[in-house]
């Protein structure tokens, strides 16, 4: 008897370690992506920002450009 009762205090254990493992993962999952949404987030600001600088970058040269028309 004194098995049988020692044999389902693992099983208890056991589903218990189960249980708190499925939560653990669930938690992980959404903090997944929660970072991957930042990471987007992230990734379209840096695009756009190499788009600003691609955009004043012709701008300076088109200046440049015409300043150098001016002095000859």
């Amino acid at each position: 008897m004194e098995r049988l009762k020692n044999l389902e205090e693992k099983i208890a254990t056991a589903v218990d370690r189960v249980k708190a493992l499925k939560e653990e993962k669930l938690s992980l999952e959404r903090k997944i992506r929660e970072l991957e949404s930042l990471l987007e987030d992230k990734n379209r600001e840096v695009e756009s920002l190499r788009e600003e600088k691609t955009s004043i970058k012709s701008q300076v040269e088109e200046l440049l450009e015409e300043l150098e028309t001016l002095e000859i």
